[in-house]
C-alpha cells in the first residue's frame, strides 16, 4: 500500500496540511493520507487533522544545531528533523511526503511511479534537492541510519535537507530520481524566475510555498480576495488565492486562527500572528488595537516586559542666533512733515 505523508510540528501548520489533505482529495488522489504529528500539536489541532488524515503521533527530533539555523535564517526549522519518522511508516511501500506547505495544483499520483528516492532540484542551490516533495520506500534501517549521520555529522543548513542531501549524495547524478521541477515549484523563493513561471503556470503541478509567508498568514479583502503582500508578483497572488478558496470551500467562513485554536472554545483565545489572517474590511468596521484586548497575553506580556517605566530625564533646549547669521538692518523711519495750508 502507498501513502501521501505530511507533517504538523506545530499547531502554525495546521491549516497547510488540512488546506494539502482537502486539495488532494478534492483532485481524486486514491491514496490514504497521513500526517505526523508532535507533542506540541493541540488537542483540538490533532482533532481537526483526523477528520481527514490519518494521525500518527512521533516524538520530536530536533537538530540543535543553531548555528548553521542562523545561517539559513530559518532557526524555527531544527523541528524538521521530526520528518525522519516518515521511514518508520513501514506499513506502507511506498510514500510521497509533501511539506504542509505545499499546494497540488492537479492530481499527483503519478509521482508514485517515480523510484526511491527521487525529488525535485532545489532553486536556491540545483545541485541540491528540497526536501518538502520527495519519493521514498519505508525502511527501519535507513531510518537508523539517518539518525545516526545526524548525530555524528550533523545537517550543514541543520534542518532536514542538509542531513537528506548528504544521506542521499548520489541524487544529483542519478537522472532517474530527479523529479522535474514543476513537481517542487517554490514561487515565494529569493530568486524566482517570474517569466518562466508565467510561461509554464499551466504546468506546475505543486506549489510549494517556501520562507516565513504562508498562505494562511495573508490577509484579504472583505469578498474574499487575497491583500496583496510588498512587490508579491500575481502569480503569487493567484496561487495563494487558490490556497484560499480551498480553505473556504472546506471552512467558510472560520479562519484558521479560529479553527486551529490550541483551545477547544476557539473565540475565547486569540493565536499569535503566526495563525492569525483575518478579512480586511475597508469601510464601516472598528478596528480593535491589541494594546486594548486583553485576551492576548503574549503580546501583553511582552509589552510588560520591554516597556520604559522609568520617567525620562528633563529635555534642556537652548536657542540662540547662529553667529554666520548677519545682523539685522536697522530701519530708520523718515521723519514726518508736517504740513501747513494757507486759505487764500
Amino acid at each position: 500500500m502507498e501513502a501521501f505523508v505530511t507533517l504538523v510540528a506545530t499547531d502554525s501548520y495546521c491549516p497547510g496540511a488540512l488546506v494539502l489533505a482537502h486539495r488532494l482529495r478534492d483532485l481524486n488522489t486514491t491514496r490514504p493520507i497521513v500526517c505526523l504529528v508532535t507533542p506540541e500539536v493541540s488537542k483540538n489541532a490533532c482533532l481537526q487533522l483526523a477528520k481527514v488524515c490519518n494521525v500518527v503521533h512521533v516524538n520530536t527530533l530536533r537538530s540543535n544545531d543553531d548555528a548553521n539555523l542562523q545561517l539559513l535564517g530559518r532557526p524555527e526549522l531544527d523541528i524538521t528533523f521530526t520528518k525522519l519518522h516518515a521511514w518508520r511508516l513501514t506499513q506502507y511501500t511506498k510514500i510521497v511526503f509533501l511539506d504542509a506547505d505545499t499546494l497540488p495544483l492537479r492530481n499527483v499520483d503519478d509521482l508514485f511511479d517515480w523510484p526511491a528516492f527521487s525529488a525535485a532540484p532545489d532553486a536556491g542551490w540545483p545541485d541540491c534537492f528540497n526536501s518538502g516533495v520527495f519519493v521514498a520506500e519505508p525502511s527501519e534501517s535507513v531510518y537508523s541510519e539517518l539518525v545516526e549521520l545526524a548525530s555524528q555529522r550533523g545537517s550543514f543548513d541543520g534542518g532536514d535537507q542538509g542531513l537528506l542531501n548528504t544521506y542521499f549524495s548520489e541524487w544529483s547524478t542519478s537522472p532517474e530520481h530527479r523529479l522535474p521541477f514543476i513537481y517542487n515549484t517554490t514561487p515565494t523563493a529569493q530568486y524566482s524566475y517570474a517569466p518562466a513561471h508565467v510561461q509554464y503556470r499551466n504546468s506546475i503541478a505543486i506549489s510549494h510555498f517556501i520562507g516565513q509567508d504562508k498562505p494562511w498568514k495573508w490577509q484579504m479583502f472583505s469578498d474574499g480576495k487575497v491583500f496583496p503582500r510588498g512587490n508579491a508578483w500575481p502569480g503569487l497572488c493567484e496561487l495563494v488565492q487558490c490556497w484560499w478558496d480551498t480553505w473556504k470551500k472546506h471552512y467558510g467562513e472560520t479562519m484558521p486562527h479560529q479553527l486551529c485554536s490550541s483551545f477547544l472554545d476557539p473565540s475565547s483565545c486569540i493565536l499569535s500572528s503566526e495563525l492569525q489572517s483575518k478579512p480586511i474590511e475597508l469601510f464601516g468596521t472598528t478596528l480593535t488595537n491589541a494594546w486594548d484586548t486583553k485576551r492576548i497575553k503574549d503580546d501583553m506580556q511582552v509589552y510588560d516586559e520591554r516597556r520604559h517605566t522609568a520617567p525620562l530625564p528633563p529635555l534642556h533646549i537652548t536657542l540662540s542666533t547662529p553667529s554666520w547669521l548677519p545682523e539685522p538692518v536697522q530701519v530708520v523711519p523718515e521723519p514726518m512733515v508736517k504740513y501747513s495750508y494757507i486759505k487764500l
